[in-house]
């Protein structure tokens, strides 16, 4: 049994999971109250319920993850894992996360919504918004049962080192679930995600289909941790939670052609952030271009709504987060294909 799993909520733990119809190939369905007949709109059997839980898809994710099936959840994107975790960690009332802004802001809505307080190590944005590991571990609150770290971190764009988080998570171990947000990961040079887990057993890692496999509109994530809480968090998922061209989606793009392809595009990607950056430095008006593992890049500018609306004037949105603390005339910028950087540029060269 994990460390982590004795921090859940009692109730959450005790929780008995739904038990839904059985599916048997070759054996007509007549024991969950569906329409015998696919839509008319469409050539999938949509009239059938998914799988209660996507078994197939569970396992060509773990080989592809390279984890037993056992510590692997698919949820619908990853934010739902955020959420799930949260759920099952925090006593509305009683229980805190900890984040370290500015990062990914659905921490916070899910801790809201949950009721869990919200504990703030900013980023040492005077370090290239460097992890406060210090203050994280030596000021941990009494009631933190969650510390959040997306790395690579949205929307910086930087990655944490793997031996500090491997520290974070032992200094943390009986205290805290370290959740590890990689949902940028295969555009860095290194993926840690075995690493940690094997180090730890008080860490979580999330991982997505939406950035690099090009499959936000699907929304499938992957939760990847301890067997015990995998299967705790699976019981509050609802049944037949991922729908049936989701999980088809999926599976095609786990393919060895696919995945091929995959791997291609993440590769001009990352020549792209490379050129991007450079050319963005460039310009006059644009004061630091932050070195990036993600598919995006933050750049401090002289006039950040300037920037946006010549970039709008030019047919691009680009995603201004100059509001947010620590990220004052800031923009976040998504690397796409050469001609949509070769538009912004044009657009930006007003400056």
């Amino acid at each position: 049994m994990s460390s982590a799993i004795e921090l859940a909520r009692p109730e959450v733990r005790q929780l008995v999971p739904y038990s839904a119809a059985s599916y048997a190939d070759g054996l007509v369905r007549l024991n969950a109250n569906e329409t015998p007949w696919p839509a008319p709109v469409s050539n999938a059997d949509l009239n059938r319920y998914p799988p209660e839980k996507p078994e197939l898809l569970t396992r060509q994710l773990a080989e592809y993850y390279s984890m037993p099936p056992d510590g692997v959840l698919v949820t619908r994107g990853s934010s739902e894992a955020i959420d799930l975790l949260i759920r099952a960690f925090c006593a509305a009332g009683q229980d805190a996360i900890v984040t370290c802004p500015p990062t990914f802001g659905m921490y916070r809505v899910y801790a809201d919504v949950q009721g869990a307080r919200v504990n703030e190590i900013p980023l040492r944005a005077d370090q290239g918004y460097a992890l406060d590991a210090d203050q994280i571990t030596r000021n941990w609150p009494d009631d933190g049962k969650l510390l959040f770290i997306c790395s690579p971190n949205n929307p910086t764009g930087n990655r944490f080192d793997t031996d500090e988080l491997n520290l974070i998570c032992n200094l943390l171990g009986g205290r805290a679930l370290v959740v590890i947000d990689a949902a940028y990961t295969e555009f860095a040079d290194e993926d840690p995600t075995l690493e940690l887990l094997e180090a730890n057993d008080n860490v979580v890692v999330l991982r997505t289909l939406s950035k690099a496999f090009g499959l936000a509109g699907a929304r499938c994530g992957v939760l990847l941790g301890p067997a015990d809480v995998v299967g705790m968090l699976s019981c509050i998922m609802p049944p037949y939670a991922l729908s049936t061209p989701c999980i088809d989606a999926v599976l095609a793009c786990l393919g060895p052609d696919a995945q091929a392809e995959v791997q291609t595009r993440v590769e001009l990607l990352r020549g792209e952030r490379t050129r991007l950056a450079a050319a963005l430095e460039a310009l006059s008006g644009i004061d630091t271009v932050y070195p990036s593992d993600a598919n995006f890049l933050l750049v401090r500018a002289a006039d950040a709504k300037r920037c946006c609306e010549l970039a709008k004037n030019g047919g691009v949105l680009i995603r201004n987060f100059g509001w947010e603390p620590g990220l004052e005339g800031c923009l976040r910028i998504t690397v796409g294909t050469k001609d949509e950087n070769d538009r912004l540029l044009k657009s930006l060269a007003e400056l």
